[in-house]
């Protein structure tokens, strides 16, 4: 029961990491909050948050809209009483294999505004919140992707993680005074529903190959690692 007493928000906790992440935490005695454009998704997850025995609240939300996250963070606030954690999970990938030259301005502005201006939106309307409470912890999901090219390029992705990881140091820095600790987990490939369609058979085994534990990772192992972070056992990470 390391968050007992604790709520979090998981944007994007309807499925995949996001899913992993909101369950990981309501075992540990977390009440939930899921703002999820897919709301459907995100209500069945709420279910399962409650057959654990914990609240658990969710909302259609376009987390790239600040009119929807701000109203979705103050209904937290009025259902739950209050937040501590905000795990900035909601994202899209761009098209893999993409050639640099053939990228759009139409798919460059939407993978920026999935990728990065939700965390803008999420992170300063959510902080208020966590200052309310006398801190928190707020994780950001990025990407192995922002820290080494690939062959099979996703680069408005890329660059959006990239740019996420610059972000987390400054609000680190910033928000420390507050007791509010910042952080950024990069996953490599993980078994989701978002990745499924792109896993074929070859691609799956080509990552597994260049892993060294031969495998791709699965929700629960990154979720794990956002407990971690959530909890008072990393109060000294930011």
């Amino acid at each position: 029961m390391r968050l007992q007493g604790k709520v979090a928000v998981v944007t994007g906790g309807g499925a995949g990491i996001g899913r992993g992440i909101a369950l990981c935490m309501a075992r540990e005695g977390a009440d939930i909050a899921i703002p999820d454009i897919q709301d459907g998704n995100a209500h069945a997850v709420v279910k399962e948050v409650e057959k654990l025995g914990r609240k658990a609240v969710a909302m259609r939300c376009d987390v790239t809209r600040a009119a929807d996250v701000k109203a979705s963070l103050d209904g937290v606030k009025k259902e739950l009483g209050r937040i501590d954690i905000l795990v900035n999970n909601a994202g899209m990938a761009s098209s893999p294999g993409m050639p640099f030259t053939n990228n759009t301005e139409e798919d460059w502005d939407k993978t920026y505004a999935v990728n990065l201006k939700s965390v803008f939106w999420v992170t300063k309307h959510g902080i208020p919140h966590l200052r309310t409470a006398g801190g928190g912890s707020i994780i950001m999901m990025g990407s192995v992707s922002a820290l080494a090219g690939f062959t099979r390029a996703q680069d408005a992705y890329t660059a959006a993680k990239g740019a996420l990881i610059s972000l987390t140091k400054s609000l680190a820095i910033q928000f420390a005074k507050d007791k509010i600790r910042c952080n950024v987990i990069h996953p490599g490939i993980v078994d989701t529903p978002l990745q499924a369609p792109y896993l074929t058979d070859a691609i799956r085994k080509e990552f597994e190959t260049g892993i060294p534990l031969g495998r791709i990772a699965q929700p629960r192992e990154i979720a794990n690692v956002a407990l971690f972070l959530a909890s008072d056992e990393s109060s000294f990470m930011t």
